[in-house]
């Protein structure tokens, strides 16, 4: 019965995915008829140049960015809050985030650079520098709390040093990062595509690979030992992976808040189990879903304007969050 019921769950996750992603391509600020998106995708299109390079070089690209930044940050999520057994941990919890955003703030208005890839080489050292960070704490320290608090100080520490660069900067540096950390899916061009994809999908298969580990670390870390677990080992890993999601995510698409920490909310409450051999795909699936339904709503109907990708996460994101602070008491996320 449980078996049937996680198969049905897959099922319908996979058609919603397909389904969004086809929406994706279909609506925006430009109305292409379907048959014509049809034909520029199977190559037999000889309308206008325009719509090829709408779906070619601008939707396609954007629904998968958001299919895989959407999954890299709901697993990211997952592995935290199983590492710290925490339900409100999640990618920006360790201050990853805030280092790739104070690295993409250091070239936009310390160095005035508009390059993309100056701020997606910035964005990704200033993620890895305070993964590395993490790393080197995680190492010293056996407590998985005390590992929490500094990775919220790092956080801390980084948006401190922006505050700074801000109150520095002129008004046009300022606007332009603050347009970049709104976050878009958009970012990511058709030829940008495979290094974002490389690394999403290596991180994903790694978490994969790691269920494992994170089962026997809900049973707590003595447990898992006698398992015949690596507690140290595995932690790094699930940082290192965690890391590297949320440096990628960033570094291509800004900052995305909410998703890492709502769908694995999501994905359990769907299963009702922490089995992360059935949870992580799920997690996966409900990722790209959720992310693709807000890429979709960005997309104003009617005036041609598109809302702010951080306008739209936080109002599926915070009811989600809300449920689960409410009902804490009456849901087993870790056991």
């Amino acid at each position: 019965m449980k078996s049937s019921k996680n198969t049905y769950i897959f099922t319908i996750l996979c058609i919603l995915l397909a389904a969004l992603f086809v929406c994706n391509l279909l609506y925006g600020a430009v109305r292409i008829p379907a048959k014509d998106i049809l034909g520029i995708l199977s190559g037999n299109f000889t309308g206008r140049e325009s719509w090829r390079h709408i779906i070619l070089e601008s939707r396609l690209p954007q629904a998968i960015t958001a299919v895989l930044a959407g999954s890299s940050l709901a697993v990211c999520g997952l592995m935290l809050q199983t590492l710290f057994k925490n339900p409100l941990a999640g990618p920006s919890i360790l201050g990853i985030s805030d280092g790739a955003n104070l690295g993409v703030a250091i070239v936009m208005i310390y160095f005035a650079s508009t390059s993309y890839i100056s701020s997606v080489t910035a964005a990704f050292l200033g993620a890895s520098v305070v993964l590395a960070i993490i790393i080197w704490f995680s190492s010293k320290l056996k407590n998985n709390v005390m590992l929490l608090i500094i990775g919220i100080l790092m956080g801390y520490l980084a948006s401190s040093a922006i505050s700074i660069l801000n109150f520095t900067a002129s008004a046009d540096k300022v606007q332009r990062y603050v347009m970049w950390g709104m976050g878009d899916f958009s970012c990511v061009a058709l030829d940008r595509l495979p290094y974002f994809a490389i690394l999403s999908i290596a991180g994903t298969t790694a978490a994969l690979l790691m269920s494992k580990q994170m089962n026997a670390l809900l049973l707590g870390e003595a447990y898992a030992s006698n398992l015949g677990v690596n507690v140290r080992r595995s932690r790094i890993l699930i940082l290192l992976c965690t890391g590297i999601l949320t440096a990628a995510t960033t570094a291509f698409c800004g900052p995305v808040s909410f998703i890492g920490l709502a769908v694995p909310h999501i994905a359990r409450l769907l299963l009702g189990s922490s089995n992360h051999r059935q949870l992580m795909p799920v997690t996966i699936l409900s990722g790209g879903v959720i992310a693709l339904l807000c890429n979709l709503l960005t997309v104003l109907p009617g005036n041609g304007g598109v809302l702010p990708l951080s306008a739209i996460t936080p109002i599926i994101g915070a009811p989600v969050i809300i449920y689960v602070v409410v009902n804490r008491r009456n849901i087993h996320y870790f056991n």
